[in-house]
């Protein structure tokens, strides 16, 4: 089955310093009928204006990435983590126990970001926040995993999350095609960032969504050169 939620479609609100979509209910949005996608729970589409962000504020016992599509994030944590991660690239903020955040855009232009929530298999985990830089040029034509608590990804570089599913992303040329296997009782969801493909012959326009599930393997076809992010994740 494949889910397509138009970006028009999303719920949302517009705060003057935040314009955010949101995939799933989130916030003041609420559609019974979109919580979550197996273990993921949130996936907001942020416009940051510049020299504002998020102050600070507390998570516990949740896997928080962000996806960076233009601009930059600053991160700053009251375990004493600070760091800057550009577009293209991923931090990761495994909440755990507990953790005090706060998230700028320190950037002279609007910064672009993907927020994704994953519920973890174990609660109350050490807190940890990492960065990483992955160049677009190692996507090509496949996906990437940047973020993962899959015991298969062990060892391949991305960055740790306590759940077993990952966050991926490919960039394709226009005419490109890649399939994706997905596991029976595995759920995906892609989003594409920017340009538009087709999945398993859906349309997707840019920043609209797709819930995958039940289906052995699809394919992807970019109508545009795309950049592409997937998350995969159990099912329930």
């Amino acid at each position: 089955m494949i889910d397509v939620r138009p970006f028009a479609t999303l719920g949302g609100a517009n705060h003057g310093w935040l314009n955010a979509k949101h995939h799933f209910s989130f916030a003041n949005y609420h559609d019974p009928k979109r919580m979550s996608w197996g273990k993921l729970r949130v996936w907001n589409d942020d416009e940051i204006a510049a020299g504002t962000g998020f102050d600070a504020h507390p998570h516990r016992d949740m896997e928080i990435i962000t996806y960076v599509r233009e601009g930059a994030i600053t991160h700053k944590d009251n375990l004493g983590n600070e760091g800057r991660t550009a577009a293209g690239d991923v931090q990761i903020m495994s909440a755990g126990t507990g953790v005090v955040h706060a998230e700028y855009n320190l950037e002279p232009e609007t910064t672009k970001i993907f927020q994704i929530w994953i519920m973890p298999d174990v609660r109350g985990a050490k807190p940890n926040w990492g960065a990483k830089e992955f160049p677009k040029a190692t996507r090509e034509a496949g996906f990437e995993v940047l973020a993962s608590g899959r015991p298969g990804d062990a060892g391949t570089g991305a960055l740790p999350l306590n759940v077993n599913g990952a966050v991926m992303a490919a960039t394709l040329a226009k005419g490109q095609t890649l399939t994706q296997d997905l596991a029976p009782g595995r759920a995906a969801y892609l989003v594409v960032a920017k340009g538009a493909a087709t999945v398993n012959g859906a349309a997707l326009a840019e920043r609209d969504g797709a819930g995958i599930v039940d289906e052995p393997a699809f394919s992807i076809t970019a109508e545009e050169d795309a950049e592409l992010v997937l998350v995969e994740v159990a099912k329930e």
